[in-house]
């Protein structure tokens, strides 16, 4: 385009007249706002991240721990228990003839007493038995009887023979004094004199022999049909006792509270079978877990407390069970003699009392409240709160005894210190611990 041109066009062109303003989507303008929130964002977390890294421990809020305070006082040496109720004396209930049950008489809870009925069993097999057994003992008696008999014209005959050995005696003892005054007189020779005596002689010794062997065959006979006779006795008296309804029937073999029993009617059992027990319904003892720590302070013997009401009453420890389940062993208190049976009949089995045992006497001590913590750390160490609130040291300290809900203070606190008495187990490897309210 030549000059003339241009001026003829009125001058060169800037282009300015083909701009035009573009407007900017809502879309964009809220990634923008998302993308500097996010910047915000991760300023803020940098910002913390430095400032925990400057300052030491391990973050804790103070509504998640328990704290306790050191200070003096007096050491009760006493073991608190939950303790739980039990009976005295439990009697087990066990078939000793299987059968059928027929009728259950009692319920389970019922009082009974001894000798009461407690169900009744039927069983077609020992019907058969006993008919076998009455047989027997018919036998036995016919048996007995015989022997009576035999033993009767036995003792008979020989009194017979001793009373003819008896008068023959009797004639020959006449017979010798009449030969001895004729051989006196000269009628009879020395020699028919001699001859009597001897017959005199032999019939004394046979009448002897003939008494002593009469004297062991009845002592025999009699010891033969006294045995018989006390077999027979007892072969009647078992049969007896099959006949008896009470071979086919549990009765209560103690005075107590029936537990356990709940047999059903048309059920068969067998000879062992568990039916229940009999608990002493008005003495009772009292069984509780206890810490392993207090293993070789708990002894047989030893004092104890229970509360019942407003009233504390005697008990001492009675049996200690050393195996250690779960970390807990058992101990079982028994009343004292002094304890009335009429306190001891309102309790029931299963009921749950505060009870505690007296392990020593009393003494002055600095004190810290018990809990969690002990059982993490072995009483070696404690995390120790400073004035502020604000944070928590790890210290090395040394505990005594624990009792009744406090632990002895040997050495490394202070009286007027707080310590975290909650768990450690979120903590174990802290130092220090930064407390967050």
């Amino acid at each position: 385009m030549t000059a003339a041109e241009l001026r003829t066009a009125g001058g060169p062109q800037s282009g300015a007249a083909m701009d035009r303003v573009v407007p900017i989507s809502q879309h964009l303008r809220w990634l923008r706002r998302l993308a500097a929130l996010c910047m915000a964002l991760l300023v803020l977390w940098g910002a913390s991240w430095l400032w925990q890294a400057r300052s030491p421990g391990v973050s804790v809020r103070l509504a998640d721990v328990d704290l306790g305070l050191v200070a003096n006082g007096t050491f009760h040496d006493e073991l608190s228990l939950s303790a739980t109720v039990a009976p005295q004396q439990s009697v087990m209930l066990d078939t000793t003839e299987g059968g059928r049950v027929d009728a259950v008489l009692v319920a389970d809870g019922t009082r009974v007493r001894r000798g009461d009925e407690l169900l009744r069993l039927s069983n077609p097999q020992r019907e058969l038995e006993l008919m076998a057994r009455s047989a027997e003992v018919a036998q036995q008696l016919a048996n007995l009887s015989g022997l009576r008999a035999q033993w009767v014209a036995s003792h008979a005959l020989l009194q017979r023979e001793l009373q003819q050995r008896s008068f023959e005696l009797v004639r020959q003892e006449k017979a010798h004094a009449r030969t001895v005054d004729l051989a006196r007189q000269g009628f009879v020779s020395a020699a028919a004199a001699e001859d009597s005596a001897d017959q005199l002689a032999q019939l004394r010794t046979m009448l002897a022999q003939q008494q002593a062997d009469s004297e062991a065959e009845e002592r025999t006979r009699s010891q033969s049909v006294t045995e018989m006779a006390r077999a027979v006795e007892g072969l009647s008296r078992r049969l007896q006792l099959m006949r008896d309804d009470g071979a086919l029937a549990l009765r209560a073999p103690a005075d107590g509270r029936l537990t356990g029993f709940a047999p059903q009617v048309g059920a068969t059992m067998k000879a062992g079978d568990r039916l229940g027990r009999i608990d002493s319904a008005d003495r009772f003892l009292l069984s509780a877990a206890v810490d392993e720590f207090y293993l070789g302070r708990v002894a047989v013997g030893l004092a104890a407390q229970v509360e019942m009401g407003e009233r504390r009453w005697p008990m001492q420890v009675a049996r200690i069970d050393p195996q250690v389940q779960n970390g807990r062993f058992r101990v079982e208190l028994q009343f004292d003699a002094s304890v009335p049976a009429a306190m001891q009949a309102q309790l029931s089995a299963g009921q749950t009392l505060a009870a505690s045992v007296r392990l020593g006497r009393p003494a002055p001590a600095l004190l810290l409240p018990d809990g969690a913590f002990y059982a993490d750390t072995g009483g070696a160490w404690v995390f120790v709160v400073d004035a502020e609130g604000a944070q928590a040291e790890r210290r090395a300290v040394r505990l005594g005894r624990r009792a009744a809900g406090q632990i002895e203070v040997l050495a490394g606190l202070a009286p007027g210190e707080r310590v975290l008495t909650s768990s450690y187990r979120a903590f174990a490897t802290a130092q220090a611990l930064r407390l967050q309210r």
